[in-house]
């Protein structure tokens, strides 16, 4: 029987493809990767010299990691071709489900595949459908998906949510998400949006649907931190590229709105690709965050303590179910990096 903790650590050991079209190479570490340390803070649990690896590659727009633990497979959309795809221990990546996020019959273009995945409470699949402009429970299981779901939220007091992004549940199963307009067709000036806003939201486990925050210019990444008295929101606005954080009142009442980390001066520096987008939190207060490089890694005041530069626009990451890796995906690729 295999060792369910071994697979994340020798899945780039056992591959057959690097990507659903293309052979592997012989060396998979990323080219032009690596991490700078920039507080000994970070050594415990980030080693300097780990190698950041290529898992797989060639696909459009990679997002929305997340391990399986009892399957022992990544879950990852790669949203312009509306396709979800899982990898397991054989190293290829195969279609999970398609269509992910738009399941309408007229054509489009744009952005229209699922973003954000997270399990929810009971083990369900819950999608961030940019296409379909909702969040979205898929109503197969994880081991039997189907292309049909549930919707769970699509609309802002009569009007349609612009494209939910990413989203979290906190420990009584209440959902906040975040709604940028990247999903629409025209993004911000789509003639099809309806809220003049782009806004982070709580849906409470009764059903109702509070607006936390209108003001976020692109709200998209969110996280808590491990005690679930803060909530933070990455804006992936070039020209405000910040992160926020509130203090958690109570289910959907969030106070003491206030700057996490601003790194608008880093956009567009060179080696500086991406904006803040996905995060993930690790049970230290550790946040790991995309943004510009690669994934920022701050402390629990907001300092930056250590920067993983993965050499691409990186939109998200997830951990490994012991947390000893940390998965990412970026633009084309899907990589990942051994953590202390």
């Amino acid at each position: 029987m295999k060792n369910p903790k071994s697979f994340p650590l020798l899945l780039f050991l056992i591959f057959g493809v690097t990507s659903c079209q293309t052979a592997p190479s012989e060396n998979k570490t990323k080219d032009n990767a690596f991490i700078e340390i920039l507080d000994n803070e970070a050594l415990a649990l980030i080693d300097p010299e780990a190698e950041i690896e290529v898992i797989c590659s060639g696909f459009d727009w990679t997002e929305g990691p997340l391990w399986l633990e009892e399957q022992q497979i990544l879950l990852f959309s790669d949203i312009p071709p509306n396709t979800l795809y899982q990898i397991g221990e054989d190293g290829e990546p195969k279609v999970f489900l398609k269509p992910s996020g738009y399941t309408g019959t007229t054509p489009r273009g744009g952005e229209v595949g699922s973003n954000g995945l997270i399990m929810d409470p009971e083990g369900a699949l819950v999608l961030f459908q940019h296409g379909d402009r909702r969040v979205a429970k898929m109503r197969g299981s994880i081991t039997q998906p189907v292309p049909e779901f549930t919707t769970l939220a699509d609309n802002y007091q009569g009007k349609r949510l612009n494209s939910p992004n990413d989203g979290v549940f906190d420990k009584a199963g209440n959902l906040y998400f975040t709604d940028p307009p990247y999903g629409l067709e025209g993004n911000v000036d789509d003639p099809a949006r309806e809220l003049d806003f782009q806004g982070v939201y709580c849906l409470k486990t009764n059903g109702e649907l509070v607006l936390i925050d209108s003001l976020n210019s692109r709200p998209n990444g969110i996280a808590f931190s491990p005690d679930e008295t803060r909530l933070l929101v990455a804006n992936s606005d070039p020209k405000h590229a910040v992160w926020y954080q509130y203090d958690v009142v109570s289910p959907g009442e969030l106070t003491n709105k206030r700057l996490f980390f601003d790194s608008t001066d880093l956009v567009g520096k060179e080696g500086q690709k991406g904006l803040p987008d996905g995060m993930k939190m690790h049970p230290s207060g550790i946040l790991f965050a995309s943004g510009p490089g690669g994934i920022l890694v701050f402390n629990p005041s907001g300092k930056p303590i250590a920067r993983i530069f993965t050499g691409e626009a990186t939109s998200n990451c997830a951990f490994s179910a012991d947390k000893k890796t940390l998965f990412m995906t970026a633009d084309g690729y899907v990589l990942r990096v051994g953590l202390r």
